[in-house]
């Protein structure tokens, strides 16, 4: 079955339009993302999103195959990229086996991997051994015990060049794109434009090669907190409930179901 995107015509992207990235975990809201979207990402979010934890960490290889396939079921035109767990790619030995699984076990077209030029050797390593990697600079949410929460990158000079680096680094290594989150507008258009490959935002500013949302806070159903760079295209927690308290209130009045949803 052809897809949609293949890694070359998202590499020959850059320059000529904006790409939509969206984060789908299973079959039916892919189904639902598959027309508009480019690439749909499994994210690790879904650890947030869907079960409760306070952050990304404690997701594991087998739920991330898990949700891969059923996004992979529901949106079968679609380029797919997995998320790799916290702890999956610490070494090249474990970074391949893992992703292997991914190949094998799910129609995912790449995975992604967060960090800069300390990941390069991993992901060349990937890259080599047939597996297509999506990388991932700036905020690292699989960081965020380490630096002590989501800090804003790109506040210093030092830190501008030092994100440049990794996304040289990235790309150099073979990966045919990458995400970066949490970087100053600025810093992130410079970064943008010293790679060749395209850097999709997650707040990071609109100079860059496309964007990145995770679905539950765009359509407003993730109500926990919301970051500062999330719009929120539907006030989907608020339609939810109405509409349940609706179904609900009918059943009480025996007012549903009616003749004609009876056989």
């Amino acid at each position: 079955m052809k897809k949609s995107m293949t890694i070359s015509s998202i590499k020959k992207s850059k320059g000529l339009k904006p790409l939509v990235m969206i984060t789908a975990y299973d079959a039916l809201f892919a189904s639902l993302f598959e027309a508009e979207s480019d690439m749909i990402l499994v994210g690790d979010s879904l650890n947030m999103s869907f079960a409760g934890k306070n952050d990304t960490l404690s997701v594991t290889m087998d739920q991330m195959i898990y949700h891969t396939k059923a996004v992979c079921n529901g949106a079968k035109n679609s380029f797919v990229i997995s998320d790799m767990p916290f702890g999956t790619y610490t070494n090249t030995e474990d970074a391949l086996h893992n992703s292997i699984r991914v190949f094998q076990e799910t129609n995912a077209d790449g995975v992604k991997i967060e960090g800069g030029k300390e990941k390069a050797d991993i992901v060349e390593h990937l890259t080599s051994n047939g597996i297509a990697v999506c990388g991932h600079i700036g905020l690292l949410p699989q960081s965020v015990r380490c630096e002590g929460g989501y800090k804003i990158k790109g506040k210093t000079n030092a830190q501008c060049l030092s994100l440049i680096a990794d996304a040289r680094a990235i790309e150099d290594a073979g990966a045919f794109c990458m995400v970066i989150e949490g970087v100053r507008s600025d810093v992130a258009q410079e970064i943008a434009k010293s790679v060749d490959i395209p850097v999709i935002g997650i707040g990071a500013g609109c100079d860059v090669d496309g964007q990145v949302l995770v679905f539950s806070d765009m359509l407003g159903l993730f109500e926990a907190f919301t970051p500062k760079f999330v719009k929120k295209y539907l006030n989907g927690a608020d339609l939810v409930r109405e509409s349940v308290k609706n179904y609900a209130d009918e059943v009480k009045n025996r007012n549903f179901p009616k003749d004609e949803h009876s056989y």
